[in-house]
């Protein structure tokens, strides 16, 4: 059975699904994004506004800290995504709840960025889990 955008007698492979792609996109994407605000936390974290009795209160050079890595390893898991990786769908859905759960966390310094990242891995959940699976021999 043929997809209407496939040709006959072709298999869709893992790594050309729509779905998939814009999942290693909008992972890198976010990836970055949050590298970029761990940076700006540990280098300068007076450019965040720290809000007083915050139930998950950690220092903010630790929430940089944090982010860095976490933006990182999302970073990295994306661009695998490119390469066909399969382990990359299961640890890109896990690496994006962890962003969310980070990015709720992290609601106090800057609300509106915060929103817009959870809002994002949201997307990123969606995609990989509905990208078609990989054709199998």
């Amino acid at each position: 059975m043929t997809t209407p955008t496939s040709a006959p007698g072709r298999r869709e492979s893992t790594h050309s699904s729509g779905w998939l792609v814009f999942a290693a996109v909008i992972m890198i994407f976010s990836g970055v994004m949050t590298l970029l605000g761990g940076i700006s936390a540990i280098a300068k974290d007076d450019v965040f506004l720290a809000t007083r009795n915050y139930v998950y209160e950690l220092d903010l050079t630790g929430w940089g800290w944090i982010h860095l890595v976490l933006g990182l390893v999302i970073a990295l898991t994306g661009a695998a995504l490119f390469s066909g990786a399969t382990w990359a769908r299961a640890v890109g859905v896990g690496l994006a709840g962890l962003s969310m759960i980070a990015n709720f966390m992290w609601l106090p310094y800057t609300p509106w960025w915060a929103l817009l990242l959870i809002a994002i891995d949201a997307l990123i959940i969606w995609g990989l889990c509905v990208a078609p699976r990989p054709a199998r021999d």
